[in-house]
């Protein structure tokens, strides 16, 4: 089969990983985090102590074989130098520095083709903040999800095992606008994505809404 890619952009809480983890074992797609990227190179902007403010240092960190990243239909891996430290991706401290880093335009560039030699051959999910937009322009599918705050912060509160509500309705509110206001690919819904607001509605209900979206226009694809 020829690369067919759905991508599923939408601010953090939205429920894209969730729903994208389901959708992948569904349809047996590779499942692509982008912001895996930017959060493995946090992990190791870390570990060498590099200056954030300084990008040519941190566009040198990218360009070293250093870091990972591998997709399959259980989802992103990210090893550094060799170690896998997927399970250090969703930590607040590694989050902050992934969203300082991802604001600078000569990361993103840098990252970029990386992420995109993901669409090669064979069915890929791809969620983040700019897939349909910048990533992945020609996907077949695109989504994008959205959630009113406070269902977003409890489903936040959950992911990070955090209960001050307070804390994390800052925190998502600094980061959407961080996403939203950069300079440099932004958060945005693509011109031709399909939006759902999940604020009502279970994984399973937005995972069976994409289901049928990313069945019908597989079918055409494959014609």
């Amino acid at each position: 089969m020829n690369s067919f890619v759905v991508t599923i952009d939408g601010p953090a809480g939205s429920g894209k990983s969730t729903v994208s983890a389901m959708l992948a074992k569904r349809l047996k797609f590779r499942f692509l985090t982008t912001g895996a990227f930017y959060r493995g190179l946090a992990i190791l902007c870390s570990q060498k102590n590099a200056d954030l403010h300084d990008a040519a240092a941190v566009v040198r960190l990218v360009e070293k074989p250093g870091i990972q990243v591998t997709a399959d239909e259980n989802g992103t891996q990210v090893r550094i130098e060799g170690k896998n430290v997927s399970d250090q991706l969703n930590s607040e401290k590694v989050a902050a520095i992934a969203s300082k880093i991802s604001s600078i335009p000569e990361v993103r560039k840098a990252l970029l083709q990386a992420q995109r030699e993901f669409q090669s051959t064979g069915g890929l999910i791809a969620e983040g903040r700019d897939c349909g937009t910048v990533v992945f322009p020609d996907a077949q599918v695109k989504i994008f999800l959205t959630a009113n705050l406070d269902t977003r912060v409890m489903r936040r509160s959950i992911e990070v095992k955090s209960s001050n509500s307070n804390d994390l309705a800052k925190d998502l509110a600094n980061r959407d606008q961080a996403d939203t206001q950069r300079k440099v690919a932004p958060l945005s819904k693509a011109i031709d994505a399909v939006e759902i607001d999940t604020s009502s509605l279970s994984i399973g209900q937005v995972a069976d809404r994409i289901e049928a979206i990313v069945r019908d226009k597989w079918r055409q694809h494959k014609i």
